[in-house]
């Protein structure tokens, strides 16, 4: 194996920020935000939005995410106007 060309892995504690649960493991990924865990260390701290914690498939609970914003900032960003298409758009017969 070849040195110096893999990511650190270290510890990481992941919080999910949709049901408040936080956990330790093992990870390539970084965070300027810190936190202190149980055992008195600090650890990187990267807020997930959806984990195991608070996921449908393993809740075996549906929850309705938010796709509205999603929606509006592809319209946003490609310069969509959602009146194209209407019937003042279209081409009257001859």
């Amino acid at each position: 194996m070849k040195k110096d060309i893999h990511p650190d892995y270290h510890p990481v504690v992941f919080k999910d920020t949709s049901t408040g649960d936080s956990f330790l493991i093992q990870s390539t990924a970084t965070s300027k935000t810190t936190v202190e865990w149980e055992d008195g260390n600090t650890y990187p701290l990267v807020a997930v939005e959806i984990s195991s914690k608070s996921h449908p498939y393993y809740t075996g609970k549906m929850k309705y995410v938010d796709s509205a914003g999603r929606v509006e900032k592809f319209q946003k960003k490609y310069n969509w106007d959602k009146r194209k298409g209407e019937e003042g758009d279209t081409k009257e017969d001859e």
